[in-house]
């Protein structure tokens, strides 16, 4: 890390510490919120020189495969335009780039939609697709005709809120400080406050020491996406690292150059994320009458979709990269690498067909 960058992550430590002082420890929602939007809005943090890679980036045949899902299910809904894709989270612009390539030799060519807060991976994105208008969340989308809403690995970067049981009931989990000035260190407390009442009555007396956590800004996402995919017609995949069914344990994380580091160490300086519960989700569908399609395991769908295939015809067009493909085709859907722990959910519109991989 340059200078500036030690710089911004002890500054933004010490405005934690000063906060935590004064008023007391701050909620591990409030935490991940500020770290995150300091992080990425002040670099790119994706590929071999930043600090994690996505699937868009190990392989085209990733994004490929994406475009082809939105133009066949587009197809089968009778081709309606105008037609929006929306991106949320897009990162370096990779997957609508291979996606819109794919799709287009369908005759699907969307108005493009990039939701995106960070500054930096603007820049990057407007590089590689010069026609996108950008968005600060949803809200500003157009209204008139169906979406195409495709977000990878973006609901696992919203804040999270962590209620843990102790000898005295349920508490919520906070961000605490210990020791002053250039030794203060942030770490996990236990809140003071009663939450008895905001656990689920099934969960009421579980073992001391269980968290249970839950992502509040993952639920208003999804009750956004659904609610335009009600009124306007549509589909949605959302892909991400989570659970299907619901689960104790934090799943905090942070990882930076590739590594997972402590969380509570560099606040602003690592990526911090927590699985994704697709079940909360799936219920938010429910409740809004959008279809769910499915939730799958991310290399069940994309082998459903053909990707063994398409890297066979990659290897073929270029022997020398044969290697490279298979690495990214083990990386993408190998069950002990991303292909099982990340999993792809299936939203549709009422009145809109099954869409494949399900």
């Amino acid at each position: 890390m340059d200078r500036t960058g030690a710089m911004e992550e002890k500054d933004l430590r010490a405005t934690f510490a000063r906060l935590i002082a004064a008023t007391g420890p701050i909620s591990i929602a409030q935490f991940m919120a500020e770290s995150n939007a300091h992080y990425y809005n002040t670099r790119d943090p994706l590929g071999g020189a930043g600090d994690f890679i996505t699937a868009p980036e190990i392989s085209q045949m990733f994004g490929e495969l994406i475009g082809l899902w939105l133009a066949d299910i587009w197809i089968r809904a009778g081709r309606p335009a105008p037609v929006h894709y929306v991106e949320l989270g897009p990162g370096r612009g990779t997957l609508a780039h291979d996606a819109l390539r794919a799709a287009r030799r369908y005759g699907l060519e969307p108005r493009i939609h990039l939701v995106e807060a960070s500054t930096a991976l603007k820049v990057v994105q407007a590089e590689r697709l010069p026609r996108a208008q950008w968005h600060a969340d949803l809200s500003t989308v157009p209204h008139d005709g169906p979406v195409l809403i495709v977000g990878n690995e973006f609901l696992d970067a919203l804040p999270v809120r962590q209620l843990v049981r102790t000898a005295s009931g349920w508490r919520e989990r906070m961000v605490g400080v210990e020791g002053q000035g250039e030794a203060a260190r942030l770490l996990p407390v236990v809140g003071d406050r009663p939450m008895d009442a905001a656990v689920p009555a099934h969960l009421a007396d579980a073992p001391e020491g269980a968290i249970l956590e839950t992502s509040p800004a993952s639920a208003a996402v999804m009750y956004e996406v659904c609610g335009r995919l009600a009124a306007q017609g549509g589909a949605a995949l959302l892909i991400d690292y989570g659970h299907a069914a619901p689960l104790l344990g934090s799943s905090l994380q942070a990882v930076r150059a590739h590594r997972k580091v402590d969380p509570f160490a560099t606040p602003g300086a690592a990526d911090l994320t927590a699985h994704v519960d697709f079940s909360a989700l799936a219920a938010i569908a429910a409740a809004r009458e959008v279809r769910h399609l499915g939730t799958t395991e991310q290399g069940r769908f994309l082998r459903a979709l053909g990707i063994e295939a398409r890297a066979q015809a990659l290897a073929a067009a270029a022997p020398e990269h044969e290697p490279a493909i298979a690495t990214a085709l083990e990386r993408l859907t190998g069950e002990g690498q991303m292909g099982a722990l990340f999993k792809v959910m299936g939203l549709a519109a009422p009145g809109w067909p099954d869409g494949a991989g399900f």
